[in-house]
């Protein structure tokens, strides 16, 4: 229940799906011939499901394990985590099987305590941090994704000024990145005054745009002369004589068509160059 987020309100309360049928589930979209499926919830990491015949519980990293061994070639992502639930004992699953891939959307929303706490994130800046040390002890080659929120109600130009800094200490891959904008119905909107101008919440979001630009182009150039697996999405949006696919890290790769491959193929791919959205590369 975020101060900020109307989801609650309009989802309901939260609950989690029969692990069976999630089970079952990717493993007809395989033998159906898909090759990426998607845990999605609000929070991932509150999961838990207890089968009512033997009163087992399920978490979250025991779901994860369950799909990821449907089969090698099922690629498994996930989202959203939240930094209060998100334990080592997912991480681990996740550096166990190949096939999970190594990226986590980890929103921060700001990088200051006390924001966070009108926020209503129940961590602080240092407990997002131990998270942020955990993914990179234990999966030392993740990528990290975020949620920002600039000009939250009260926020000063020095807490702006810790969420930059966090931007650049976390060293996201990327990040999405809004103005706040008060909900009705939300307890900031009933509890805390909108006080900070839109001309200053403007200005904040450039400048983390900017910075987040640029953490993220020096991400993707230390990509350069690296080989990923690629799973082949489709065809590039520029050029049809090249194939778009994602890695491990959910970065998007294009690289000229080759041989007889199709969408849904998993290929080896050399990464030549990069821009701060893109990995330019060819197979091998």
């Amino acid at each position: 229940m975020c101060s900020f987020c109307v989801v609650p309100f309009t989802r309901g309360r939260e609950r989690s799906r029969n692990a069976f049928s999630i089970l079952a589930e990717a493993t007809d979209l395989h033998q159906r011939g898909y090759r990426e499926v998607t845990l999605l919830g609000q929070n991932v990491d509150s999961y838990t499901w207890s089968n009512p015949e033997t009163e087992e519980s399920v978490n979250f990293a025991q779901l994860l394990e369950m799909v990821a061994q449907v089969h090698p070639d099922l690629r498994v992502r996930f989202s959203t985590s939240h930094p209060k639930d998100i334990t080592d004992e997912v991480l681990h699953t996740m550096a166990k099987h190949e096939n999970i891939c190594k990226y986590i959307h980890l929103p921060v929303q700001s990088g200051n305590s006390r924001v966070l706490e009108l926020m209503n994130r129940t961590y602080d800046r240092e407990w997002y941090q131990e998270r942020v040390k955990s993914i990179y002890r234990i999966m030392p080659g993740c990528a990290i994704s975020s949620d920002i929120i600039a000009g939250f109600c009260t926020e000063t130009e020095e807490e702006h000024q810790d969420t930059l800094s966090m931007i650049e200490w976390a060293n996201y891959s990327m990040s999405y990145m809004f103005v706040y904008s008060e909900r009705p119905g939300t307890l900031a909107a009933r509890k805390l005054k909108d006080d900070v101008p839109h001309a200053i919440k403007k200005r904040r979001l450039q400048e983390i745009i900017r910075l987040q630009s640029q953490v993220s182009h020096k991400h993707n150039q230390q990509d350069i002369g690296k080989t990923f697996k690629v799973l082949i999405e489709g065809r590039s949006k520029k050029s049809e004589q090249d194939w778009k696919g994602r890695n491990t890290q959910n970065k998007m790769i294009v690289f000229p068509k080759k041989g007889n491959f199709k969408p849904g193929d998993y290929v080896q791919v050399k990464v030549k160059s990069a821009t701060s959205a893109t990995l330019i590369g060819e197979m091998v």
